[in-house]
C-alpha cells in the first residue's frame, strides 16, 4: 500500500525518493558554515541558533527576505547555478549591513517542477560559499518540487537573513543633515536588479547570444550578466562607529528609488552622474534599448551598489577605509534624489 501512495504521488510530478536522494551529502556542506551557536542538524522542523548577546548592551535583530529575479533566467539558460545562491546570500546580507547588523543565520528556499541533483548541489555549494564567506551559517531551508506552478527546467529562490546589532550603533539615517557627503561604492554590474529590461534589449531585441564577446565588454555577455552580487558587508564593518550616519543598498530601483528610504524628510540627496565611470554593460543596454538616461538610473544600479552618508569631517577617512568617491552631497529638500 505504502509503495502504491508513492509511485501514485511521483505520477502526480512529486518524487519523494528523488527529493531524498538529492539532499543526501547535504548535511556535511551545511555544516561547514555552523559556529558554535548552531544547535541541532539540518533536517528538523526549525533551524537552532542560540545568539550570543554578551556585549551587547541593547540588542536588536534585523530580518530581511529576498530573491534574484529574472537573473534566474541566465543561470539556468548557462547552467550555471552556483553564483546565483551567492548572489541571493550577499544581496540579503547589504540589506541588512545598511543598519549596521552583522549576520547571524541564513535560511534558503528553492521550488521546482522536479529537483535536479546537479543543480541542486550548486545551488547548495553557492549558499555554504557566500555563507562561509560572509559569516553567517545556513541553519535551514525548503525544498519543494511543484509540477503545476514551474516549467521543466525552471526553478525559483527566496532567502532570508536575520542578523544582530547593538542599538546604539544602529544606522537609520536620522543623524543626516544638508552638508553631509554621498560616498559611493561601485557594483561590479547589475547585482541582482533590471533583469527583466535587461534581458529583453540584450537577447530579444538585440539578440544577442550569451555566449558572444560584445563590443565594449571585456568578456562574454553571460559571464558579465552572472557577476556575482558584491557582499559589502565586511567594509562597513571596517569602518569606526560615529563615521557614518546611513547607508543605501542600490537595488531595484536604483539610486532614485533606494536613497529616499534613509532620507529624513527635510533632505534631498543631490548625484553628481559625472562622478564615477558608469560600467560598459549600462551603456551597452542603454544604447541597445534607447533607453532615456532618467529611466537607467530608476532601474540599474549604474556603477554604485552601496551609498554611505556621512559628515565633511569623516569624509576624507571614510574614503580612504571604503576606497569608494564623493558622488553627490544632502541638501535641504523633501526626500527626493535630484539627478545632476
Amino acid at each position: 500500500m505504502r509503495g502504491r501512495a508513492k509511485k501514485a504521488y511521483a505520477a502526480a510530478g512529486v518524487d519523494i525518493a528523488l527529493g531524498n536522494r538529492v539532499k543526501r551529502g547535504l548535511q556535511e556542506k551545511v555544516r561547514s558554515t555552523f559556529g558554535p551557536e548552531v544547535l541541532g542538524r539540518i533536517g528538523g522542523f526549525g533551524g537552532l541558533f542560540r545568539a550570543d548577546f554578551s556585549g551587547l548592551k541593547d540588542p536588536v535583530l534585523v530580518s530581511s527576505i529576498d530573491g534574484v529575479g529574472t537573473k534566474l533566467k541566465v543561470a539556468i539558460a548557462l547552467g550555471r547555478h552556483g553564483s546565483i545562491a551567492q548572489d541571493l546570500v550577499n544581496h540579503c546580507i547589504n540589506d541588512i549591513a545598511v543598519t549596521g547588523a552583522r549576520p547571524l543565520f541564513f535560511l534558503d528556499y528553492i521550488g521546482a517542477k522536479r529537483l535536479d541533483p546537479l543543480v541542486f548541489n550548486q545551488l547548495i555549494s553557492g549558499f555554504t560559499k557566500a555563507c562561509k564567506e560572509g559569516g553567517c551559517a545556513l541553519i535551514g531551508g525548503e525544498t519543494a518540487q511543484l509540477p503545476d506552478v514551474y516549467r521543466p527546467g525552471e526553478y525559483d529562490l527566496a532567502g532570508c537573513i536575520v542578523g544582530l546589532v547593538d542599538r546604539q550603533k544602529l544606522l537609520d539615517g536620522s543623524r543626516i543633515v544638508p552638508s553631509d557627503v554621498l560616498i559611493g561604492l561601485p557594483s561590479n554590474g547589475l547585482h541582482t536588479n533590471g533583469y527583466s529590461l535587461a534581458r529583453k534589449i540584450l537577447l530579444s531585441k538585440m539578440r544577442l547570444d550569451l555566449s558572444q564577446k560584445v563590443d565594449g565588454l571585456g568578456r562574454p555577455l553571460g559571464d558579465e550578466l552572472l557577476r556575482i552580487h558584491r557582499n559589502y558587508q565586511p567594509l562597513l564593518a571596517s569602518i569606526p562607529h560615529g563615521r557614518l550616519k546611513g547607508a543605501a543598498h542600490i537595488t531595484g530601483g536604483g539610486l532614485v528609488d533606494n536613497l529616499p528610504r534613509i532620507l529624513p524628510a527635510t533632505c534631498d540627496a543631490l548625484i553628481d552622474t559625472a562622478s564615477w565611470n558608469v560600467p560598459p554593460i549600462f551603456r551597452v543596454i542603454q544604447r541597445g534599448g534607447v533607453v532615456s538616461m532618467d529611466e537607467m538610473y530608476e532601474v540599474f544600479n549604474m556603477g554604485i551598489g552601496m551609498v554611505l552618508v556621512v559628515s565633511k569631517v569623516h569624509v576624507p577617512e571614510v574614503i580612504a577605509l571604503s576606497k569608494g568617491k564623493v558622488i553627490g552631497q544632502v541638501t535641504p529638500g523633501s526626500g527626493k534624489v535630484l539627478l545632476n
